[in-house]
């Protein structure tokens, strides 16, 4: 079978775009060596298509700079502007333990120091009292690489906006209310979130 050289121009940019695809994923998800702690590439295997990063079509009334929980849909969108968004897969609380309605974020921390809130020591004390004091940031710290706290009227809500160690919960209901990401997301998005940004948080 021999292909003309129009179909061969015709076919190309195709092509291209379907091997582009690839490198810039395992790009996103690749080693980060220069972190305090240096995060190990994602398993993308192991990672559904449809919760990794990507910049998608998304009208919405609220402005640029706005993150959106859709905490059924698991998927957490940070508002763009101009009809797009990037969108990120999200691990999320367990029914009757998540945050709704509005908030903003009131502080933002790397590698942050993790410390159980009252209600989870009562909940659970065996597992978090060791905690009480705080655990510090690192590999081995729930919160992982990034942490956005989210406030209301001055006040913590005591819910956040994090990374996690346990990449393959992200797309579940399994946290103590917070929204978890993968670490490499919740570092894409730390960047590009303010102190002040608001954060609508949608339930079902």
């Amino acid at each position: 079978m021999t292909i003309s050289r129009r179909g061969l121009l015709f076919g190309l940019p195709l092509f291209l775009a379907g091997c582009q695809s690839v490198p810039n994923q395992q790009a996103m998800y690749g080693d980060i060596p220069d972190e305090p702690h240096p995060l190990k590439k994602v398993p993308l295997e192991k990672i559904k298509p449809e919760l990794r990063r990507q910049e998608v079509a998304y009208e919405t009334s609220h402005p640029a700079g706005t993150i959106v929980v859709n905490t059924p849909e698991r998927r957490l969108y940070y508002v763009l502007g101009g009809g797009r968004a990037m969108r990120y897969g999200i691990g999320v609380g367990r029914a009757g333990l998540a945050l709704a309605g509005n908030a903003y974020v009131g502080r933002k921390a790397e590698w942050p120091t993790w410390t159980p809130t009252p209600n989870m020591i009562r909940r659970d004390p065996e597992k978090n009292l060791k905690y009480a004091g705080g655990l510090p940031g690192g590999p081995n710290n729930p919160l992982g690489a990034r942490a956005m706290y989210l406030y209301r009227s001055g006040n913590d809500t005591m819910f956040r906006i994090h990374g996690t160690n346990q990449p393959w919960s992200i797309g579940q209901a399994m946290s103590s209310g917070c929204v978890r990401m993968m670490n490499h997301d919740v570092i894409d998005l730390y960047a590009r979130v303010d102190v002040g940004s608001k954060v609508v948080v949608m339930q079902a």
